[in-house]
């Protein structure tokens, strides 16, 4: 491959401002959210339209450069890394950032992917709609990461995963050909669902650029409230007995281990913690209706709060304090949305996404609590779930003192949380992918049968590796 003939045909494809190269910066796009992952590229483009990401791939299908799509750069498991080759171009989609169409009475978006999340939620309140894709970086993560990593949140519980939010898609292929499958259609049995494929891929199938994602009615009424409980049974069962009542009006069931808060008073000392003394099991409950008939909402609010009476009378629920006002309620979310940044407080740490049947959740934790001490003496787990749908978020500070930061250790307790996981019949990635970061896993953990299939996909879509090589797949 000659650089200075690459370089030159994508800048006069997009222009030589759009074409990052040389002594440009480009630290931004090669250094991810988790500060581990440093790579280092050829350039860096930053198309600004289908028509342009379709010219970068020819171009580097027809050179043989490999390219890694880059969307908001926040995810946590290394899957736009860039390597250390400098041989790889950087597909930044930040210009891709137009919001195509909105359609109130369809309540269907058409957006590209380089839109910011809280972008496309500001934008559809306007018409009384919401995108109920939630979680703490929607400030800055682009609707292709979240499509490309098949994105969670909090309200999956009632929603689903981002997969569940789209019906259509428009993808770029490594050959540079345009796969327009951007449909609005809820039904389309016409062959394979080929945007299944790409969702959930990581850009190693083909550059998601657009896509159409479902919309819903905007909630009339929010009620929100931090529960405490001795046990998660007692949590499950709540949850259970809330969606019967409110005919599944839950939209989140949050949980956070006791020590959570301890850091969290270190990293936010700003925020007003629910309860004097965190409970065994901590639980933020959000309850919503988007019915707007002016009888809905009173009658969902009294049947929230006598149920959480109930409880409280049985002893069920120990504590519970609910939302008064939008301004508890913001505080309420602001103290479960910095979970990010309260796992990094303490280094060396562990931060293992996973998934697991709902009812092996406190089984589960309560093997990693007796094997914890044998694998890495000092060590602390601290623990947020999406309890609602058994994503925990299971995150292990590392005694420096005992343990410094050894890879050997990591890997071997890593193997350890797997092997609980795996023996509950749950998952090693719920919502973060698998990037470079999880590789090991995939090959000890994945059906190998599974593995081939997927081999065979990537084979045939790209067949020279081109798109976002090394990720996903275990070579």
């Amino acid at each position: 491959m000659e650089s200075t003939v690459v370089i030159s045909e994508l800048i006069t494809a997009l222009g030589e401002s759009h074409v990052l190269h040389g002594d440009t910066d480009r630290a931004r796009y090669e250094t991810d959210q988790t500060l581990v992952y440093h790579g280092r590229t050829l350039a860096v483009v930053r198309p600004a339209s289908t028509e342009e990401v379709s010219a970068v791939m020819a171009i580097a299908h027809r050179h043989g450069v490999p390219v890694v799509p880059v969307g908001g750069n926040t995810g946590l498991a290394g899957g736009t890394w860039m390597g250390d080759s400098g041989d790889r171009l950087g597909l930044s989609l930040e210009r891709l950032n137009r919001i195509r169409d909105i359609k109130p009475d369809a309540r269907v978006a058409i957006i590209e992917a380089g839109v910011v999340l809280q972008t496309l939620h500001e934008a559809v309140a306007e018409h009384d709609l919401v995108f109920p894709l939630l979680f703490g970086a929607r400030g800055s993560c682009t609707l292709g990461g979240n499509l490309s990593t098949n994105a969670g949140g909090s309200n999956v519980v009632r929603y689903g995963n981002t997969r569940a939010l789209c019906l259509g898609l428009e993808v770029v292929l490594a050959d540079g050909r345009v796969l327009d499958i951007l449909t609005e259609l809820h039904k389309d049995n016409t062959g394979y669902a080929l945007k299944d494929l790409f969702i959930g891929a990581e850009g190693t199938l083909g550059v998601i650029t657009a896509a159409c994602v479902k919309l819903f009615p905007k909630p009339s009424e929010y009620h929100t409230a931090f529960l405490g409980f001795d046990n998660l049974g007692d949590a499950l069962s709540m949850l259970n007995r809330l969606q019967r009542v409110t005919s599944g009006a839950v939209e989140a069931f949050e949980y956070m281990s006791p020590n959570y808060f301890g850091a969290l008073a270190t990293v936010k000392p700003e925020l007003n913690q629910p309860f004097d003394s965190p409970a065994k099991v901590n639980v933020l409950l959000e309850v919503a209706e988007g019915a707007t008939d002016g009888n809905t909402a009173p009658r969902l609010a009294a049947v929230f709060e006598e149920t959480l009476g109930e409880a409280l009378e049985s002893g069920a629920l120990v504590d519970a304090v609910i939302a008064q006002n939008e301004g508890q309620r913001a505080n309420m979310w602001a103290i479960r949305e910095a979970a990010y940044e309260v796992s990094q407080h303490r280094r060396p740490y562990l931060n293992c996404d996973i998934c697991l049947p709902l009812d092996s959740v406190a089984n589960y934790l309560d093997d990693m609590e007796r094997a914890l001490p044998t694998i890495a003496p000092g060590a602390e787990a601290e623990t947020v779930s999406h309890l609602g749908d058994g994503n925990l978020h299971f995150v292990v500070w590392l005694d420096q003192t005992e343990n410094p930061d050894d890879p050997e250790l990591k890997d071997r307790l890593m193997q350890a949380v797997e092997k609980r996981v795996s023996e509950y019949g749950g998952s090693f990635s719920a919502e973060h992918g698998i990037g470079v970061s999880k590789l090991p896993s995939m090959r000890r953990l994945k059906n190998p049968v599974a593995l081939d299939v997927m081999a065979s996909v990537k084979a045939a879509l790209d067949p020279n590796n081109l798109m976002n090589p090394g990720k996903v797949l275990p070579s």
